[in-house]
Order: structure tokens, then C-alpha cells, then sequence
């Protein structure tokens, strides 16, 4: 992975890169996933502890409860929580919030399956494999929703808090999860990204009888 940050989907701009400590943050936080997926494709996810993932990635088990509280968020953390922010703020004045948090969502996806297929292929199969992987993943989108709440609420002029912001994303983010549920289950065949514009036409127009 690049040192910088990857940069808001969509945005062509220069973007600046991170500062050295940083850098070395993003490096480890790489260094433990990898090494987190190499040992889960050898002896599986349920006999991979803390400790071996630790040694592997040579940091202590102390630095790495400091990046990654549990083992599932090893699994589904990534850096891409607030470039979604951003994006969502950058979207044009006025269009429409389920358009600017659809556009975000599909350049997210096609960004993610372009620089990190293998990763995302491998965490779409955990999460239907593993009970505890697919219940912190329902967390973690929680953390999202509530953190995107932020941009749409901006963008409508509401407060953050407000019944219907914090309804609206967390029914994208939930659809969100279903659709990457969904997609694992079919052998991750589909293209994910006209999967993300099905679900969020089922929010905008309601099931057609």
C-alpha cells in the first residue's frame, strides 16, 4: 500500500501525503493485516491468535491491541472511513444526499476491488464464514454510519443528531452490508458496484409489488 492515504474517490486532485509517523502507522497497520491473512490462509481463522499475529508482523501484542482493539477488526478495518467523509462533503452543492453518498459508495468500491481485491475478497468470505466477523462487521458499520452522519447532516442543513440522518445512514450503511453478504454468498461473481446501485434504488423507490 502507498504511504499517502488513498485520496477521495473520484478526486484527481494532488493529494498530500502523510507525515513520517504517519507512515510508519500505515505501514504497521499493513504489516498486521498482512500477516493476519497469511496466517489465517494456512492454519484458518480460529486457530490464528493474537500473539502468532504479533510475532508475525514482529510487533508486540501490546502494539497491536493498540491498532486494532479485537481480531475482527484486524479483518475489517480499513482507511477508507473518512475519505468517505470527505468525499460526501465534496460532493456538488445540492445533489440530492442519497446521489452523493451513491456516487461515494460505488467509487469507493470500484477503488477498493482495483487497489486491494485479494484483501477485500478474502474479507467478504470471512465475514459469511465466521459468526464473530460478521457480527463486528454490523459494529463497525454502526462507527461509519454515525461518522457519515456528520457530512449528510452538513449537506441538509440538520443537526447531526436528527432522527432522520441518523435513519438515513444507517439504512445505506445497512444495505451496504447486505449487499457485500450477498455478494460473498454468490461466489463474489457480480459486479459489486451495480449491486451498491440495486440496494440503494430499493431505498429510494421501496419494494414494486
Amino acid at each position: 500500500m502507498a504511504a499517502s492515504a488513498p485520496p477521495p474517490p473520484g478526486d484527481d486532485a494532488p493529494q498530500p501525503r502523510l507525515g513520517l509517523r504517519e507512515r510508519k502507522k500505515l505501514k504497521t497497520r499493513v504489516a498486521i493485516r498482512e500477516a493476519t491473512y497469511r496466517l489465517i490462509d494456512e492454519q484458518g481463522y480460529e486457530t490464528t491468535t493474537i500473539e502468532q499475529i504479533a510475532a508475525a508482523a514482529e510487533v508486540s501484542p501490546s502494539t497491536l491491541f493498540r491498532y486494532f482493539p479485537t481480531k475482527e477488526d484486524i479483518v475489517l478495518t480499513d482507511e477508507f472511513d473518512p475519505v468517505m467523509e470527505a468525499a460526501v462533503r465534496a460532493r456538488p452543492a445540492g445533489e440530492p444526499p442519497l446521489e452523493a453518498v451513491r456516487s461515494v459508495l460505488r467509487q469507493t468500491v470500484e477503488t477498493i476491488l482495483e487497489d486491494q481485491p485479494r484483501e477485500f475478497g478474502r474479507r467478504s468470505r470471512l465475514m459469511l464464514e465466521i459468526p464473530a466477523v460478521r457480527a463486528r462487521m454490523t459494529e463497525t458499520m454502526a462507527e461509519t454510519s454515525l461518522l457519515l452522519s456528520r457530512a449528510v447532516a452538513d449537506r441538509t442543513g440538520r443537526k447531526e443528531g436528527d432522527l432522520e440522518v441518523l435513519v438515513f445512514t444507517a439504512s445505506v450503511l445497512a444495505a451496504l452490508r447486505e449487499v457485500t453478504i450477498y455478494w460473498a454468498e454468490h461466489g463474489q461473481k457480480d459486479d459489486l458496484a451495480v449491486l451498491v446501485d440495486r440496494a440503494l434504488d430499493t431505498l429510494k423507490g421501496g419494494l414494486a409489488l
